[in-house]
């Protein structure tokens, strides 16, 4: 080795032999030379930074701020109570549940270690990890698991997820395993165990919408409160919340999360545009139009809401002719509504079965026809069935019963519906459709309040322009079982159909996912046929969020609530290091 390395030397110039030479360089051979071996060593120091880059990764770093706007005040921070966005947004936060929902829809294990369910699917046996707490350092234990749940399921309590639950019984195993026991097989049962535990010796003392905690909230969950700022009068301006270290799926990076509250969207915007906040969601399309031309970051997803024209057969007899729907069906523009009003943040839809729900909306076929072909197809179906223009233009039919006696009927209805911009703007969208062809709209718009207490509840309509909130499957159970077409029900197009009945009944408690997907696809077949209502759009979800976060993802999302389901993930701050200690 040694007489390898004299040969090299040997080879290569001596320090006085370069000198030498270089002496006898003119001026210019000088200068050449020199800028050579400026450009050589450059070319080594870019190697050595592009083959030390080779090895580098970027890693998140804890540290920054968020600072997020939200349309609302907090009331009820609590899982049993939360009812609007704003209180859900708090819990999704705060609490933890047995089981957590990720952001591509699939479930897994939170404060719980693992789960067993029986072969008859009756039984979840649930095993809390071990050294879990809540933001007070009190330890979580099958007592508080308990204590949320039947919470839940006491009528007095009037919990929106007391349905969830019922049915359902909980038993103590000892302080780390619970047990729940159902009537009959739920498919959907899971994800009602991701309802976020509260500590039970912080609730049990009062009733719980008077205790102070419903403000002062104490959970779990990846965020703590840190601070709250009240105006004079008592209502919450902010909250400061920090990552809570013993969070069980790692503490977050983000160093301080703090959430606003605003009276309205337009304070809303003008908080964004003044840089009071970073961030803000739950805008209509037309200031989601405006923000994206000033260059902010716009992130939006499909939410599984069903927007439609729900028709009461029990109000206006028109609505028996299947002829008259399919040409309402056909006349209306879909697409107009989803560009126009919605100004694309949403997608036509043509069935129940909102187009997240991916295993079903496989199953549906296209419709590529035009829609000046729809519109001809239309005229035709109801020229055919009897319905000619009279001098007035309107559609009419003239119908002769037993005794030769002429009843004339005019072809128009009422659309009812709320007097928010998006609804009211697709009302008068569809009244001019169908009155293109000769039918007669008039179009009735109502504050969301009274539309729910005075319109929907009794029942007092000929068509209902509204949406329906599908979390998952077994929610069409409740909008379209014969059992729900009275107050309280949610069947708000009267629809009774005793094979549809059935094929509800079944998929609630078939378990297996294929045999599912099947029931539902007969379903939405029996929809088709029956026509009890047409359905028009489902809307996105949109989210103005700050350019700086990264880690940040939607691919699922049910209720705004969600968009936060991976924030213990989200950071602001990177740096750079070799791969082996990235780990």
């Amino acid at each position: 080795m040694e007489n390898f390395y004299n040969r090299i030397r040997n080879l290569l110039p001596s320090k006085s032999e370069i000198k030498k030479a270089i002496s006898h360089f003119s001026k210019r051979e000088y200068f050449v030379f020199l800028g050579l071996v400026i450009i050589f060593c450059i070319s080594i120091l870019l190697i050595l930074e592009s083959v030390n880059k080779s090895f580098m990764v970027s890693v998140p770093l804890k540290g920054g701020s968020i600072t997020e706007g939200i349309v609302g005040t907090p009331r009820f921070i609590n899982p049993i109570l939360a009812y609007s966005d704003v209180d859900q947004d708090l819990v999704s936060l705060i609490y933890s549940g047995l089981m957590r929902k990720n952001t591509d829809d699939t479930l897994a294990p939170d404060l719980a270690l693992k789960y067993e369910v029986s072969k008859d699917g009756l039984t979840y046996t649930f095993t809390l990890r071990n050294n879990i707490y809540f933001h007070d350092g009190k330890e979580i234990t099958a007592d508080d698991v308990i204590f949320t749940i039947n919470k839940t399921k006491d009528g007095t309590t009037k919990s929106p997820k007391k349905g969830n639950w019922d049915g359902v019984s909980v038993e103590k195993i000892d302080q780390k395993t619970i047990k729940f026991i159902l009537k009959q097989p739920y498919a959907s049962f899971l994800e009602n165990t991701t309802l976020g535990i509260m500590p039970a010796y912080l609730w049990n003392s009062l009733p719980i919408e008077l205790n102070d905690a419903n403000t002062q909230p104490i959970g779990s969950g990846p965020f703590k409160v840190s601070k709250v700022s009240k105006q004079s009068g008592g209502l919450i301006d902010y909250y400061d919340l920090i990552p809570f270290d013993k969070f069980n799926l790692g503490e977050p990076y983000i160093k301080t999360f703090t959430l606003r509250f605003y009276s309205n969207e337009e304070n809303l915007m003008s908080a964004l545009l003044k840089g009071e906040v970073d961030q803000i969601s739950s805008i209509t399309p037309l200031n989601a139009e405006i923000l994206k031309n000033k260059n902010y970051r716009i992130e939006s997803l499909t939410l599984p809401r069903v927007f439609g024209l729900f028709f009461n057969q029990n109000q206006n007899q028109i609505f028996t002719d299947k002829k008259v729907i399919e040409a309402i069906n056909l006349t209306i523009n879909k697409e107009q509504i989803v560009k126009n009003v919605l100004l694309g943040y949403g997608v036509v839809i043509n069935d129940p079965i909102p187009p997240n729900m991916i295993n079903y909306q496989k199953l549906n076929k296209e419709n590529n026809t035009s829609y000046e072909e729809n519109i001809k197809k239309a005229e035709d179906i109801l020229d055919k069935d009897g319905w000619k223009k009279g001098e007035d233009g309107i559609l009419q039919k003239t119908i002769i019963d037993k005794k030769k006696k002429k009843t004339t009927t005019y072809l128009e209805f009422s659309i009812s519906t709320g007097n928010a911009p998006e609804l009211a703007n697709t009302a008068l969208l569809i009244k001019k459709d169908l009155e293109n062809i000769g039918m007669r709209i008039n179009v009735k718009t109502f504050e969301i309040g009274n539309l729910n207490q005075g319109v929907i509840r009794p029942r007092k309509y000929d068509a209902l322009l509204f949406g329906q909130i599908i979390n998952h499957e077994s929610d069409l159970f409740a909008f379209w079982h014969s059992s729900q077409r009275k107050d309280p029900g949610l069947n708000v197009a009267m629809y009774t159909n005793a094979k549809v009945d059935k094929i509800l009944e079944d998929a609630f408690i078939t378990i297996d996912e294929q045999s599912r997907v099947k029931k539902y696809a007969e379903f939405e077949n029996e929809i088709r046929k029956d026509m009890p209502a047409i359905f028009l759009y489902s809307p996105d979800f949109i989210y103005v969020i700050s350019k700086n976060i990264q880690g940040f993802s939607i691919n699922h999302i049910i209720t705004p609530g969600d968009r936060f389901l991976n924030s213990y993930l989200w950071y602001t701050k990177i740096d750079n290091v070799w791969k082996i200690f990235s780990k």
